[in-house]
């Protein structure tokens, strides 16, 4: 299963972000859970700078803003 994890503090952007990753989730029809981190240190292992940030398997795909339903989309089919 794929672990998209939103990292972020939970400022209004992270929460909109949260819900275009998990809108893109279900429209895809791929299995993959979505993981909020908000913890600081987590954020900073992962080598994420400015939040919000979106990983997709550990991997940072996108960081310092909130990516749309369709971009998650395109990045979850690879």
């Amino acid at each position: 299963m794929m672990i998209i994890k939103i990292l972020g503090t939970g400022c209004p952007k992270c929460k909109k972000l949260e819900e275009e990753a998990r809108r893109a989730v279900e429209e895809s029809g791929i299995e993959a859970q979505v993981v909020k981190v908000s913890d600081i240190d987590a954020i900073m292992e992962m080598g994420v700078m400015m939040t919000p940030a979106l990983a997709i398997d550990d991997e940072v795909k996108i960081s310092g803003r909130v990516a749309s339903k369709d971009e998650i989309l395109k990045l979850l089919k690879g």
